[in-house]
């Protein structure tokens, strides 16, 4: 038989068979795919074949095959810093759920996201949610970075889930896509898709007051089928985004705004660094790249994903 992963515990996996039917299933024995070293070897999004195991009074399958995968998205696992987790697979477009306070997804979270998503050739689209929650300085710091990756060209949203703004345009960009929500704890991904999909009742919890961070409400990867034709992944939040396996050559490759630039430069290496004739910096001087994206920059050449996700923590706790 063959599947959709819908759910991953890590150790069963819920399967949609071609039928529709659910069924609970398990890993044949150890699967390692091809050049990749990761926690979890089948993710959700992921199609695959399973057989059933009737030996017993519960029936359950027994997962023996992984079909290729259009793409997914990764990032290095919290705790085994050498290794990876995939979060998600067989993507159509990923939301990143962006919000000013309450709490703060930072400018290095987002274009560090971006930057996976673009180098595993994932559409990304940001939504700014929460924005019933905003007063007149939080408003213009939002609209300031809606500007700053618009003229990028990435497509922003400005959603709130509790008033329901912004969802018929949420809906328009997910109809007939496998979508995937993600974003830091308490950015308001369950509560979105509640307000997208009501009979879902996925559970929400309120933010910290004493942190400002969220609680984490979804524990694991799931996928569900939405009513206006849609399928979306609502994942846990993520605290820290470190990036995996990138040359520092390749790195500006996946900053569109560099990348168009990069012919421009004098040497095709450039580094956008201490280079003479650089275009990106001419760019950067004459206030054409935004400051904060040349510093994510920086941060991700110079391979302080450790450093990074230590001071989120601390941020965070």
């Amino acid at each position: 038989m063959t599947g959709i992963v819908y759910k991953s515990t890590g150790s069963w996996y819920v399967v949609k068979a071609d039928n529709d039917e659910l069924f609970n299933c398990r890993i044949k024995g150890k699967f390692r795919i091809k050049g990749i070293k990761s926690t979890n070897p089948i993710a959700v999004g992921d199609v695959v074949d399973f057989e059933l195991d009737k030996s017993s009074d519960e029936v359950y399958g027994v997962i023996h095959n992984i079909h290729e995968r259009k793409n997914y998205i990764i990032r290095k696992s919290v705790n085994l810093s050498k290794q990876t987790h995939i979060i998600a697979s067989n993507i159509d477009v990923v939301f990143l759920l962006v919000t000013i306070n309450n709490p703060v997804t930072t400018t290095s979270f987002i274009d560090r996201f971006l930057v996976t998503a673009e180098a595993y050739g994932i559409e990304a689209v940001l939504v700014f949610n929460k924005i019933d929650t905003l007063d007149e300085v939080s408003i213009d710091e939002q609209l300031y970075l809606q500007v700053i990756y618009s003229e990028i060209g990435y497509q922003c949203l400005r959603v709130s889930a509790k008033e329901e703004k912004g969802i018929d345009s949420l809906k328009a960009l997910m109809k007939d896509r496998v979508s995937m929500f993600s974003g830091h704890s308490g950015v308001g991904k369950s509560t979105l898709v509640n307000a997208l999909e009501p009979n879902l009742n996925l559970k929400t919890a309120e933010i910290s007051e004493q942190h400002q961070q969220g609680q984490h409400t979804t524990t694991f990867a799931e996928m569900y089928d939405l009513s206006f034709g849609a399928k979306i992944i609502d994942t846990p939040g993520i605290r820290g985004f470190g990036m995996v396996d990138m040359e520092p050559e390749e790195i500006g490759d996946y900053f569109p705004e560099f990348f168009a630039l990069k012919e421009h430069c004098k040497f095709n290496n450039c580094l956008h660094k201490e280079e003479p004739h650089c275009a990106v910096k001419e760019a950067l001087d004459n206030d054409e790249i935004a400051w904060s994206r040349y510093q994510s920059y920086l941060q991700i050449l110079a391979g302080d994903d450790e450093i990074y996700r230590q001071n989120n923590f601390e941020k965070e706790n």
